[in-house]
């Protein structure tokens, strides 16, 4: 399976070049459960569209179209540079790369978002990313869980969404999650 194919329409959301061949890497090493699996587990969380075989990668592209689109918005991409957009982009593709941990777990794991940060650290010698943009990315995955950021099962307590970065990524998951938000796919890929 060409993995990155399944989101090449996402990728090409990103401008720079460097950006587009680092991410197709890190969709690469994604493991196969990440194309099956839904976006939740339990079906309490996210909309249909999001459940059932290819859930989660629909959930990706979902929060990946919304702030694409967000970031269309003169009053909103303002606010942000290419890069900025770029890198925010990236970090909603992989932010539930490993949802379910690095072996596939049948539920959800508490602390998702510190392991896809791991993975890609882990893997930095794959990518042609400076450590100021690994940073980025991470940090922003590390806190897109925003307020839902303890669960009475761990003693880990992730990190919240501090700077305008990680909040627009947040957001960004937030919406994509909402029941009442309906998006329309056809083979996975968003109906205009």
């Amino acid at each position: 399976m060409n993995k990155s194919e399944q989101f090449k329409i996402e990728i090409n959301y990103i401008k720079d070049n460097n950006y587009k061949e680092n991410i197709k890497i890190l969709i690469e090493l994604l493991p196969d459960y990440f194309f099956e699996v839904a976006a939740s587990s339990t079906g309490k969380y996210h909309p249909k569209y999001a459940l059932g075989n290819g859930g989660l990668v629909r959930h990706t592209k979902a929060a990946v179209r919304i702030a694409h689109e967000l970031l269309e918005n003169e009053v909103i991409s303002a606010k942000f540079n290419e890069r900025e957009k770029d890198l925010m982009i990236i970090s909603l593709i992989m932010h539930d790369g490993l949802k379910h941990g690095l072996e596939k777990s049948n539920y959800t794991v508490f602390d998702h978002p510190l392991v896809v940060s791991k993975f890609i650290k882990d893997n930095k010698s794959k990518l042609t990313l400076n450590d100021e943009d690994i940073d980025f990315i991470t940090n922003a995955i590390e806190s897109h869980m925003g307020q839902w950021n303890t669960n009475p099962y761990s003693k880990i307590v992730l990190p919240i969404p501090q700077n305008r970065y990680q909040k627009f990524v947040h957001m960004c998951d937030f919406l994509a999650s909402k029941k009442f938000i309906n998006i329309d796919f056809n083979n996975n890929e968003i109906v205009d």
